[in-house]
């Protein structure tokens, strides 16, 4: 029996020699399963930034089957821990590794020297190199379209906003949340609190206490918890969830959610990978590519403010509207970009400042 199993083998080997020898290596080579990994910031829970991710794991494995395997790690911290998870799965056969938090970026590179035969996706940074790409979703759309709900919403004109770090992306959100309220709204403000955590409900649901107790009767958040969403039940205001539909955790107060959807993004690469067309590129996808939505609008959300949203969304996804084109002023009044122009990616990959109606001052 053993030399019948010996003979099959070398048929198989002579078989796939043959292959190679008429230019059909590819396919052979194509059979190998692709190992990829998912580094995550959070718990992966039911809500949130890293369920986000992981839905669209899922969707991943769903769409190529037994092409691929894929695995994750979560609650990974930011810095020294985040570069030995990378390098553990470069190190035992990952071909494709999502990093998937802005803190990842240095530990990201670091590893992607040492690996060249590793590709690396890295959600939400700006560093590249031949091996590593990365990807962003236009969140400020979304952050534009809710500020519309909070600002038809509001009673006292008092929005808070709940952030974790003072870095251009989440500067960009609470600045596009404001463009949007005040579209409709031009009395509303928004009052920040940061809390320098992406992940940490004791605090979050602190700093919408403090908002509430301020006079806040909608609160929004750049974080990744549900606490700001239940606080806000809890206190009898408004809310609008991030990164997922967190109707269940606020079933009064949720009016709707900005979301992203990564699905798209990490078949196309896992795709690319194993077809060996793979680029490093900065991908920035909104609601036009399907990366950007708002979740199902709460009951208290009249029709009217719907229809508005939904216009204005389909506006943003057809170019003819921008959440930042001209006149922006910032807090001091003074025009950051003059009517009839747009501000460019580059200069929103920069924010540093606050438009006008965000109250405070932006955290050197």
């Amino acid at each position: 029996m053993h030399s019948n199993k010996h003979f099959k083998g070398l048929v198989a080997a002579m078989f796939v020699v043959a292959l190679a020898a008429v230019g059909g290596a590819p396919a052979a080579k194509a059979a190998e399963q692709l190992k990829i990994g998912f580094v995550y910031v959070s718990p992966v829970g039911d809500a949130g930034w890293t369920f986000q991710h992981d839905i669209s794991r899922k969707d991943l494995e769903k769409a190529l089957g037994a092409k691929v395997k894929t695995s994750f790690v979560e609650s990974v911290p930011e810095g020294a821990d985040a570069e030995r998870v990378i390098r553990e799965f470069a190190a035992s056969g990952h071909k494709l590794v999502f990093t998937t938090s802005f803190g990842y970026m240095n530990p990201t590179i670091k590893v992607a020297k040492r690996f060249p035969g590793v590709t690396f996706e890295h959600a939400t940074g700006y560093k590249h190199a031949k091996n590593v790409g990365t990807y962003l979703a236009r969140f400020y759309e979304g952050r534009y379209l809710t500020g519309i709900v909070a600002g038809k919403m509001t009673k006292s004109n008092k929005i808070g906003y709940v952030a974790a770090f003072p870095i251009p992306e989440v500067v960009r959100g609470i600045n596009a949340f404001t463009m949007g309220l005040r579209s409709v709204n031009p009395k509303a403000q928004v009052n920040v609190v940061w809390v320098s955590s992406w992940y940490d409900p004791g605090k979050e649901r602190e700093a919408a206490e403090t908002l509430i107790a301020q006079g806040a009767d909608v609160v929004t958040q750049h974080t990744d918890s549900t606490a700001p969403v239940q606080a806000a039940e809890d206190k009898g205001v408004y809310a609008i969830g991030y990164h997922s539909d967190m109707s269940k955790y606020g079933k009064k107060a949720h009016l709707t959610a900005a979301t992203h959807y990564w699905g798209g993004h990490y078949i196309a690469a896992a795709k690319a990978v194993m077809a060996g067309t793979w680029k490093s590129q900065g991908i920035w996808g909104g609601i036009k590519e399907g990366m950007i939505k708002l979740a199902p609008y709460g009951p208290a959300v009249p029709a009217d403010v719907r229809a508005l949203a939904d216009a204005k969304g389909k506006e943003i996804a057809s170019g003819k509207l921008h959440p930042f084109q001209g006149p922006v002023k910032d807090q001091s009044g003074k025009v950051r970009i003059p009517a009839g122009q747009t501000m460019s990616d580059k200069d929103m990959l920069g924010f540093k400042w606050y438009v006008e109606g965000v109250i405070g001052e932006l955290p050197k």
